[in-house]
């Protein structure tokens, strides 16, 4: 069971949206981020206004290697359209993570097993999650775990874009994830 209380991924990982996040991730397009944050305004559902915003960190050796955090860019932009709260060093990325791609979930929520710390206090709070991508949602659940650990009372994870079910489901090897509001 994820530690986060819904989940939002208004977006299919698929053409377009996937190019958009590719450019971004990979050849450093950051008006990607821009633009991503643009389609989730306009897609998100009326939620109370999160008292902080916090990104999916990426661990210091993968931002030396990409040179920035999509993650982050996309929280980024989204605060500055909504005029939330961007807290980009509450939580750090401790372990050098595998990437996730071609894992199971069981290998995914393996990968990411103590892979947080929390450095703010959040008791009390509710705090939005910013990813780029949601395929089984074990990032997301993981990082909410050390989140709600250190006191946060409302998580949604939200991601710009969500795997199509059929490759969730590659990935999961069970049921369908619920990428639903919750």
């Amino acid at each position: 069971m994820p530690d986060f209380d819904r989940v939002l991924a208004p977006l299919l990982y698929a053409p377009p949206v996937d190019a958009s996040i590719h450019a971004l991730k990979f050849r450093g397009d950051l008006g990607g981020a821009r633009r991503l944050a643009h389609l989730l305004d306009h897609s998100m559902p009326d939620l109370p206004p999160p008292d902080v915003v916090i990104p999916v960190p990426l661990h210091p050796s993968r931002i030396r290697q990409r040179g920035f955090n999509q993650a982050l860019e996309i929280a980024r932009s989204l605060c500055a359209m909504r005029g939330w709260r961007l807290d980009a060093r509450a939580v750090k990325r401790v372990l050098p993570t595998r990437p996730q791609l071609g894992l199971t979930a069981t290998e995914r929520r393996r990968n990411l097993r103590h892979a947080f710390a929390v450095q703010a206090d959040l008791a009390g709070r509710r705090v939005l999650i910013v990813d780029d991508v949601l395929t089984t949602g074990a990032t997301a659940s993981a990082l909410a775990h050390a989140l709600r650990k250190a006191g946060a009372e409302d998580i949604t994870a939200l991601a710009a874009a969500r795997t199509p079910r059929n490759e969730a489901l590659r990935h999961q090897g069970a049921g369908p994830p619920d990428f639903s509001v919750g």
